[in-house]
């Protein structure tokens, strides 16, 4: 029941629950569904841990649906280190 909860919480619209039930949601369509979701997290929630337990709920059952793939990349790309742009990243 706890895993659904925070599920719940990390998908408040529900996007990456319904990305899953729809018939034949292709790579393109995953990632406008996750950039959606991406955009309407609320500021106060962490992105890493929405991605491991939205990918612990749902890519685990189904690691080759479009979805998963793109939840998985989104969890490589924030585990990335990221160098500072501008005068920050000059200085050092």
């Amino acid at each position: 029941m706890a895993q659904i909860d925070e599920t719940a919480r990390f998908d408040h619209k529900g996007l990456i629950r319904e990305a899953y039930r729809m018939e034949g949601v292709g790579p393109g369509e995953a990632r406008s569904i996750f950039l959606d979701w991406a955009l309407s997290l609320p500021d106060e929630t962490e992105q890493s841990m929405a991605l491991r337990s939205l990918y612990e709920h749902y890519g685990r059952r189904a690691p080759e649906h479009p979805m998963s793939v793109v939840l998985q990349e989104a969890m490589e790309a924030d585990m990335t280190p990221k160098r500072r742009g501008g005068w920050r990243g000059r200085r050092e």
